[in-house]
């Protein structure tokens, strides 16, 4: 393991910063089925979904992508690599399961199948058992084929066409704290698509991240201005308290 520790780091000090940050892919289709499972499962179990937590959930296994902006630690924390691994998600929820129970099992199915179903089959090289065995896993398709375009694009148009008749996008749209979370997959995964020219994703994909990024920024300014009027209207009932 420590050859493998060296390898990745010579190599990352090898390739440039600007090199390393068009490793940014598209998520729509981890967010999209990480908000159907989650929701099919939280149906099962019968609890109710917290939507914000299972999105975010279902795109955090990318965070490693971001430790390719640091140098050195890039080597530390490699893209699909032990964030991906099966093994470390189920020993985070051990104690959620313990705690949570059956609860949890929604939050849990949008975190891996991150890994298990969207990367395995869409590019594959996960260490999916990390850290029993560093071996590669899944499919090497690439990422733009039309077949995975394909696959995205329709696993998008589920995720609406159940955001909208289980009225959950109505749900998105009232002040909650949770809503806030969806900044982490916003200014991660989202918005760091539009980074640069030429855009790294297919031009069919841009319609559903724009539609996505729409309606998490919608959902986070909301509840920001509910925390605004809340502090003001706090304001002027002590003001009123004190003039008392």
């Amino acid at each position: 393991m420590m050859a493998d520790f060296d390898r990745r780091f010579n190599n990352s000090r090898r390739i440039p910063c600007w090199q390393r940050r068009k490793r940014f892919r598209f998520a729509v289709g981890h967010m999209a089925l990480g908000y159907i499972l989650g929701k099919g499962s939280a149906r099962l179990v019968k609890t109710n979904l917290n939507i914000p937590l299972a999105l975010m959930l279902s795109v955090i296994p990318d965070m490693d992508i971001l430790a390719g902006h640091i140098d050195g630690l890039a080597s530390v924390i490699p893209h699909r690599g032990p964030v991906h691994s099966v093994l470390v998600a189920l020993v985070v929820f051990i104690p959620i399961f313990i705690i949570c129970r059956k609860a949890a099992l929604p939050y849990f199915m949008a975190l891996i199948q991150h890994a298990l179903i969207g990367d395995y089959f869409s590019g594959g090289q996960l260490e999916l058992f990390w850290p029993i065995t560093q071996q590669k896993f899944g499919f090497p398709t690439d990422i733009k084929s039309i077949q995975n375009v394909g696959l995205e694009l329709s696993l998008f148009a589920v995720s609406i066409i159940l955001l909208l008749a289980s009225k959950d996008l109505h749900k998105m749209f009232q002040p909650h704290k949770s809503n806030l979370i969806l900044a982490i997959p916003t200014f991660t995964v989202l918005l760091p698509t539009f980074a640069g020219y030429p855009l790294d994703v297919p031009i069919l994909m841009i319609p559903p991240h724009v539609i996505y990024t729409i309606i998490f920024a919608a959902s986070i300014i909301i509840e920001m201005w509910a925390i605004l009027r809340s502090v003001k209207r706090e304001d002027s009932e002590g003001g009123r308290k004190k003039e008392g």
